[in-house]
């Protein structure tokens, strides 16, 4: 079996997991906003966050974590290491959804962050695996 990296499990915050769950319980997704609103809108998430993941099902490692930061409302990679690629979003209310590609193959997560902490589920692309993720903002160096 082909085991997705950390990266590509990153994003997968999506909705696969518990697919009856996921059906009965509305996806939290941003909505789509002018690009100046979500930048204006969403700095309260500004900063440095640790991601963990946690696979339920599927040939990808067990856990991950990872960071990520967010800068005026933009989801990007935390460190140097160009293996992998994250884009998302972040808009006022906390709705967040990311994007991770890492050698040809991509996981999306949903979920929403509230103060330092967040939560939410991913998926990678065909559904290969799926979880859960968490999110606490570290402190200001």
């Amino acid at each position: 079996m082909n085991r997705l990296g950390i990266v590509t499990a990153i994003v997968v915050g999506g909705f696969v997991a518990a697919l009856a769950a996921a059906q009965a319980q509305p996806q939290t997704q941003p909505r789509p906003m002018h690009k100046r609103t979500v930048h204006m809108s969403s700095r309260a998430y500004d900063g440095l966050w640790s991601v963990s993941i946690h696979t339920a099902y599927g040939p990808c490692d067990p856990t991950y974590r990872y960071p990520a930061r967010i800068v005026g409302g933009r989801v990007t990679q935390a460190d140097a290491d160009f293996s992998y690629q994250i884009s998302g979003a972040v808009v006022a209310s906390g709705a967040i959804a990311v994007t991770v590609y890492r050698m040809g193959q991509s996981a999306t997560g949903y979920g929403r962050l509230r103060g330092s902490s967040g939560a939410g589920r991913w998926s990678a692309a065909g559904n290969t695996c799926y979880g859960t993720w968490s999110a606490m903002r570290r402190a200001a160096n």
